[in-house]
């Protein structure tokens, strides 16, 4: 069994669409992935940014925190549960109604809605931070979410951001890119392969 670990924000339609290939990937290799949680509000912070966007950051802490509250409170197995079920709101049914969607997706993992109150509570930003920070220790800081890491050269753990794609592979497609990644992960010195993106995510 392979370990993947995987850092997202709620919010970021990449990061989405590459953790639907990464749930394809379990269920065509060998692979297990452990779910960690990433801020792009975190990401952004002392940075000039455009008005809109500085209002979506504002917003972006409410997710994280009430999962990393949910995970202290349940256990890891509730992080990738309540991603999936906040990521269907934000990026499929294409919804920003923040503390509604953080309530419809506390019931329907089964968490109390009392934990939609962290939302706006500071109380678990030193883990939140903790575990943003593991992850741009890895990849870097030129960077944004996702970030994955995966088995390199002789077990050393490799981290990249991405990989960024859409749609997201389905099938012995999604088995290949993950065979690619481990591939990539295990030459040294690699890097980066980059290309302008010219379509937006495809839910479909």
């Amino acid at each position: 069994m392979t370990t993947a670990d995987f850092w997202f924000d709620p919010m970021c339609p990449w990061a989405w669409m590459t953790s639907r290939w990464m749930m394809e990937v379990t269920r065509v290799r060998d692979v297990q992935v452990r779910w960690h949680v990433m801020s792009l509000a975190i990401l952004n912070e002392g940075r000039e940014v455009p008005a809109e966007y500085a209002e979506a950051m504002a917003q972006a802490w409410k997710p994280v925190r009430v999962i990393v509250a949910a995970q202290q409170q349940n256990g890891e197995d509730v992080v990738g549960a309540l991603y999936t079920a906040m990521g269907e709101r934000f990026h499929p049914q294409g919804r920003m109604d923040v503390d509604q969607i953080i309530l419809e997706s506390l019931a329907q993992v089964g968490l109390s809605a009392d934990l939609a109150a962290m939302g706006t509570s500071t109380d678990v930003d030193v883990p939140l931070r903790a575990g943003h920070d593991e992850a741009i220790a890895m990849v870097g800081t030129d960077v944004g979410t996702p970030v994955i890491a995966v088995p390199g050269v002789d077990g050393v753990r490799v981290a990249f951001f991405g990989p960024v794609v859409t749609p997201a592979p389905k099938g012995e497609a999604a088995g290949r890119l993950w065979d690619g990644t481990l591939l990539v992960a295990a030459t040294p010195g690699f890097y980066e392969i980059k290309r302008t993106r010219s379509v937006g995510p495809q839910f479909d």
